[in-house]
């Protein structure tokens, strides 16, 4: 019985032959499937990452002109209500760039223009490695000094 099976084996030209062309490799979709498709970044997404980023530099008391803060601080009280890490933060998005404007309030005593410079670096090195978005400007207008004696208009949460 093995004779017949190696024979049918290599005696069927025919079946060899059926088999190349069905087993032809086709191309499928047109390249590397990382190519495939678009990803878009919506706005908020960029403002969350930079309004983090932006609120890890020493120096940076807190996000957004006084107003926005005061809003902010009464919607904060609300329940189920969450601080808000775009406070403060602008972005506009395009395909491959996005462009930022922060809003900060400095503590007193800090060197305003390196707060600035370490926001923009921190910044721009969180957006372009989470999003792969090219950052082409961090505009950074500082509404605030926090003086020492000055109360906090958003007090931490407590537990009840």
């Amino acid at each position: 019985m093995t004779d017949m099976t190696e024979r049918n084996r290599t005696d069927s030209p025919d079946i060899e032959k059926e088999s190349q062309q069905t087993r032809k490799p086709t191309k499928r979709g047109g390249g590397d499937p990382a190519t495939r498709g678009r990803t878009t970044i919506a706005d908020g997404v960029v403002e969350k990452i930079a309004g983090l980023a932006a609120r890890d530099v020493v120096g940076v008391h807190t996000m957004g002109s006084g107003l926005s803060r005061t809003f902010g601080a009464v919607r904060d009280r609300v329940p189920g209500g969450s601080k808000s890490v775009t406070r403060g933060v602008k972005a506009e998005v395009g395909e491959l760039q996005t462009a930022l404007d922060l809003e900060i309030v400095v503590d007193y005593g800090v060197s305003i223009a390196d707060v600035a410079r370490d926001v923009r670096e921190n910044v721009v090195a969180a957006v372009e490695r989470m999003t792969g978005l090219e950052v082409v400007e961090v505009n950074i207008a500082v509404s605030d000094v926090k003086l020492p004696e000055e109360e906090d208009e958003e007090p931490e949460t407590r537990l009840q």
